[in-house]
């Protein structure tokens, strides 16, 4: 079986300063094409939204070729394409009840494909509404260990549809390429033993423990490098002045790439851990719509347990390992020893089970219900007339086999489980 893996490389171009213009007048039709797609597709409230490209393409392409007179036919292509998929995403987010406007574009954002840009491991060509510009890219000295060095010059990796972006403060041009590269991997999920790590990931303490009894990251400095941007940007704000503006956008933009970066650290030691203990799966609680579902508190609406997860996913592909999520339900209230489900059992970070008095850390017993719940999971699905696979799932010490069909978090389990004291927190970034 083919694993596809993807991997998004952001690298500066040294675009000649006669041509600068050039790419911005490309940019200011490609966004004009995209706002015209959205106007049109947007028919909320009066009516469905449309959501078909080619229903777009149809209505539109010819009158957006002759208004944007020297734009690359793919370009305009790719912006009404990009309008109907955030239409889209619109229509998803009205579907559950959340607020959302029509998109609109004024920012520098040019989709590329290789139609209108070729692409070499060391330059760039783009097509631009004054013919191509050739960019080389401004690579470092010694890439080896880079993201440039992994991917971008790895003839492994092909190119993909990737877009180009602009740093105003800077003056600067950046492609953020996308690699492609298949795997032939034996499918884990095929495996006839699984081997599964869950992962319990918190708003407080440790922004993620496993079943293995691995604490990473540091959510509350994550929290607290959250609050003082804020602090600041509130700050910069009340200012008003173009000055106060233009540093609010470098905070931002600095603090993004910040915290993304700190996230990468943390996924990149979930899926190590998970190599370390030749899992085949790695599991998380299915926190889908999650804010919906948690308190109001500013930190926890703001909490990227989507990024993680998809940073981890992404980091495991390359390995074949399978990223799955369980129901939450109960994970954090029941015993991983004895399968007790009480709401008291949980004392803020202390799990205590009222019935056989196992103790440990809240959110590792928790990681130890979600990679069971998996291992579960995949157990029932594997069986056969001839007796069918068992999964495990990965402890502290050693591994735990499942080979009963109860689902934990619905009743007692009386299969064998280990019991250990409460393991000694190593931190990742903290």
């Amino acid at each position: 079986m083919a694993w596809e893996v993807i991997r998004t490389v952001r690298v500066r171009l040294d675009v000649p300063d006669d041509r600068k213009s050039d790419l911005h007048a490309t940019n200011t039709l490609f966004q004009y094409c995209a706002n015209r797609a959205s106007e049109w597709a947007w028919r909320y409230p009066d009516e469905d939204c449309v959501t078909s490209k080619s229903a777009a393409e149809e209505a539109l392409y010819d009158d957006l070729r002759k208004e944007t007179d020297g734009l690359h036919a793919n370009l305009v292509q790719k912006a009404i394409k990009r309008a109907i998929k955030d239409i889209d995403n619109c229509v998803d987010d009205l579907a559950n009840s959340e607020n959302t406007s029509r998109p609109e574009y004024n920012t520098f954002s040019i989709v590329y494909d290789k139609r209108a840009a070729t692409y070499h491991r060391d330059k760039v060509s783009l097509a631009t509404v004054n013919g191509r510009v050739e960019c080389e890219y401004d690579l470092p000295d010694d890439p080896e260990g880079t993201p440039h060095g992994e991917y971008l010059l790895n003839d492994d990796y092909e190119f993909s549809t990737s877009t180009v972006h602009y740093d105003s403060e800077a003056d600067e041009f950046y492609l953020h390429a996308v690699m492609e590269r298949e795997l032939d991997v034996a499918s884990p999920e095929k495996a006839e033993n699984s081997n599964v790590l869950g992962v319990d990931c918190n708003v407080n303490d440790h922004i993620a423990v496993t079943s293995t009894g691995k604490f990473i990251g540091n959510a509350d400095y994550l929290n607290h490098q959250r609050h003082e941007f804020e602090k600041r940007r509130a700050s910069l704000q009340q200012t008003g002045t173009r000055r106060a503006h233009l540093t609010y956008q470098r905070i931002g933009d600095r603090f993004g790439r910040w915290s993304e970066d700190y996230l990468h650290q943390c996924s990149k030691a979930i899926v190590e851990e998970a190599r370390r203990h030749e899992c085949t799966h790695i599991a998380f609680e299915n926190l889908e719509r999650i804010r919906a579902r948690i308190s109001d508190g500013k930190k926890f609406q703001q909490w990227a347990f989507n990024a993680l997860q998809t940073m981890v996913e992404y980091k495991a592909e390359e390995y074949g390992i399978v990223v799955d999520t369980v129901n939450p339900q109960y994970t954090s209230q029941q015993c991983s020893k004895c399968g007790c489900t009480l709401e008291e059992n949980r004392d803020d970070q202390h799990f205590g089970c009222l019935d056989c008095s196992y103790t440990a850390n809240a959110d590792y017993n928790a990681a130890k219900n979600i990679a069971r719940k998996l291992a579960l999971k995949l157990q029932q699905g594997q069986k056969s007339p001839a007796g069918g696979a068992f999964c495990q799932y990965a402890l502290k010490s050693g591994m735990m086999t499942v080979n009963d069909s109860s689902v934990s978090s619905d009743t007692y389990v009386s299969a064998d489980r280990e019991s250990t004291d409460k393991p000694t927190a190593e931190a990742v970034g903290s």
